[in-house]
C-alpha cells in the first residue's frame, strides 16, 4: 500500500470514529437533555404526571430491551448496517418527538427514539474495534471517555438554553429538533466512510426473550405510573402480580433456550457467580435511585421552586463536573489501590450527599439559593463518579472469559431497566405525597416535602447498595477491554471486514 493509500485509509478511519462518536454524544445527550425541559412539556403540551413519567421511562424501557438484540443484529447484519438503520430511525423518531401534537404521541415517539438507540448504541464500540488496531483503541476510548462526560455537562446546559430561548415560539421542541441535522450528516457520512463489520460467529436472535422482558416490565410499570390518578385500582395490583410470573416464565425459558442452541438472552449460568449476581443487583438497584432522583430534582426546582430552565440548568454544572472528575480518579488512582472499598465509600459519599441536601432543603425551605445546593450536589457527584466508572469492570471480574460479552450487555441493560422502574415508583414515593388539588400557594411547599420524602428513599437504597458491594471482589481487575460495550467479548475478536 502506497502512502498516499495509508493516509486515504487513516483519514477515513478518523472520519468513521468521528461519526460514531457524534452519534453516540447525540443519545447520551437526548437522555439528559429532555429532564430539563419536563416542566416545560407538562404546561406548553397539557401532560398529565403519569405521561411525564413515560416520556423518560418509555425511553429506557425500549433502549433496555433492544439493547442485547440490537448488538445480536450488528453482528449478523452488519454493523455499519445496522448503525445507519439506528441513526436514521433515532433521527425520524426525534421529528416525530418535535412535531408530537398531544402528549401521546410524544411519548410512543420517545419508545420508538429508544427502540432506535438501541439499534445504534451498541454498534458504536463494535465499530471501533473493526477499525482500529489493538495498539491505537486506548487513545480511542479516552476519547470516548471524554465524549461521556461533555455529554453529562452540556446535555442539561443545551436544554436550558433552547428551552429558554424559546426558538421561532417553539418552546421545548427544540429539544429534539436539534438532532434531525446532525442525525442526518451521521447518515450520509456514516454510508460513505464507515466500514462494514460482521463477527465471525454470532449468536442468534432472542425474540421471545425479548417480547417476555418487555411484558413483564411493562406489566409492573404501567400499574405503578398509572395507579395514584386512577386511584390504585385492582387490576393494577393483578398486573405487577402477573409481572413475576412472566419473569419466572422467562428464566425457565431461557434456561431451557441455554441449553437448546447456547445462544439465551440472559446466560442464567452466569448467576451462579456471587460477586456478578450481586453486581447485577447493584447496577439495577443503583438505576431506580438514579432514575428517581434526576426526575424529582428537576421537578422540584422548576415546579416546586419556581425556578427558570436555565437557572435548574446552571445549578447542575458543579455535580456533573464533580462526577467527571471523581470517575477519572477512581479508575486511575483509587481502585488500583483500595480495590472494592472504592465503590462502598463512593455509595455512602453520595447518601451523605442527599441527606445534607435533603437537610438544606428542610432548612432553607422555598428561599434556597443555588449556590446552596451545590455542596449537596458536589458531594453526591463525587460519590457518583466514584461508582460509575469502576462498577462495570468489578461486576465482570470473576466471570469467566467466554461470557463476558453476554455478562456486559446484561449490566448495560440492568442499569436501564433498573432506571425505567425508578421513573415509575415517582408515582409512589414523589406524587404520592402531593395531593391531587393544590393551591397554587401550596405548590411550592407540597413539592419541597415531597423532593425530601422522595430523597429518603434514595438515600436508603444507596445504603443498600453499599451493603451489596460486599459481596463483590475485593480487587477487582481489568477483565476486558470495552467492557461497557454490548456483547464485549464478541466484539474484541478481530471482525470479518466486509467490502
Amino acid at each position: 500500500m502506497t502512502s498516499t493509500e495509508t493516509s486515504a485509509v487513516d483519514r477515513r478511519r478518523w472520519f468513521a470514529l468521528a461519526i460514531v462518536m457524534t452519534a453516540a454524544f447525540m443519545d447520551l445527550v437526548d437522555v439528559t437533555i429532555v429532564n430539563i425541559a419536563i416542566p416545560s412539556i407538562q404546561e406548553e403540551a397539557g401532560a398529565t404526571f403519569s405521561q411525564i413519567q413515560w416520556i423518560t421511562a418509555g425511553y429506557a424501557l425500549a433502549f433496555a430491551a433492544g439493547l442485547i438484540t440490537g448488538g445480536r443484529l450488528g453482528d449478523i447484519h452488519g454493523r455499519k448496517r445496522l448503525f445507519l438503520v439506528g441513526i436514521g430511525g433515532f433521527t425520524l423518531a426525534s421529528a416525530l418527538c418535535g412535531f408530537a401534537v398531544n402528549p401521546e404521541m410524544l411519548v410512543a415517539s420517545r419508545i420508538l427514539q429508544g427502540g432506535m438507540a438501541a439499534m445504534m448504541v451498541p454498534q458504536v464500540l463494535s465499530i471501533v474495534h473493526a477499525t482500529f488496531p489493538a495498539e491505537e483503541r486506548g487513545k480511542v476510548f479516552g476519547l470516548f471517555g471524554a465524549i461521556v462526560g461533555l455529554g453529562a455537562v452540556s446535555g442539561p446546559l443545551l436544554g436550558a438554553l433552547l428551552t429558554e430561548w424559546d426558538l421561532f415560539g417553539l418552546a421545548w421542541r427544540p429539544i429534539f429538533l436539534i438532532n434531525l441535522p446532525v442525525g442526518i450528516a451521521g447518515l450520509l457520512l456514516g454510508s460513505r466512510f464507515i466500514t462494514e463489520s460482521r463477527a465471525p460467529r454470532a449468536l442468534k436472535l432472542d425474540l421471545v426473550g425479548v417480547a417476555l422482558v418487555t411484558l413483564g416490565l411493562l406489566m409492573l410499570l404501567y400499574p405503578l405510573t398509572r395507579g395514584r390518578e386512577l386511584g390504585w385500582p385492582v387490576w393494577g395490583y393483578v398486573s405487577m402480580a402477573g409481572a413475576v410470573v412472566v419473569f419466572g416464565l422467562l428464566v425457565a425459558y431461557e434456561w431451557r433456550k441455554g441449553e437448546r442452541d447456547g445462544s439465551p438472552l440472559v446466560e442464567l449460568s452466569l448467576f451462579r457467580v456471587k460477586s456478578f449476581a450481586a453486581g447485577i443487583a447493584v447496577q439495577t438497584v443503583f438505576g431506580v435511585a438514579l432514575g428517581v432522583f434526576f426526575l424529582v430534582w428537576t421537578l422540584y426546582m422548576q415546579v416546586g421552586l419556581g425556578w427558570s430552565p436555565l437557572r435548574a440548568g446552571l445549578t447542575g454544572v458543579p455535580f456533573s463536573i464533580a462526577v467527571s472528575t471523581a470517575a477519572g480518579l477512581s479508575v486511575q488512582k483509587l481502585v488500583p489501590r483500595f480495590g472494592r472499598g472504592v465503590l462502598q465509600a463512593g455509595a455512602l459519599v453520595m447518601a451523605a450527599g442527599v441527606l445534607i441536601y435533603i437537610w438544606e432543603s428542610g432548612r432553607y425551605g422555598l428561599a434556597i439559593a443555588s449556590w446552596q445546593m451545590a455542596l449537596p450536589l458536589v458531594v453526591m457527584g463525587v460519590g457518583m463518579g466514584l461508582i460509575v466508572a469502576p462498577l462495570t469492570d468489578a461486576v465482570l471480574s470473576e466471570v469467566p472469559r467466554e461470557h463476558s460479552g453476554s455478562a456486559s450487555g446484561l449490566i448495560n441493560t440492568v442499569q436501564q431497566m433498573g432506571n425505567a422502574l425508578g421513573l415509575g415508583l415517582v408515582s409512589v414515593v414523589f406524587f404520592g405525597r402531593i395531593s391531587d388539588r393544590l393551591a397554587p400557594r401550596q405548590i411550592g411547599p407540597a413539592f419541597v416535602d415531597a423532593f425530601q420524602y422522595a430523597l429518603g428513599w434514595v438515600a436508603a437504597v444507596l445504603i443498600a447498595i453499599f451493603l451489596l458491594m460486599f459481596a463483590l471482589p475485593r480487587r477487582p481487575a481489568q477483565h476486558v477491554e470495552g467492557a461497557d460495550s454490548v456483547e464485549a467479548g464478541e466484539r474484541l475478536k478481530e471482525p470479518e471486514l466486509v467490502p
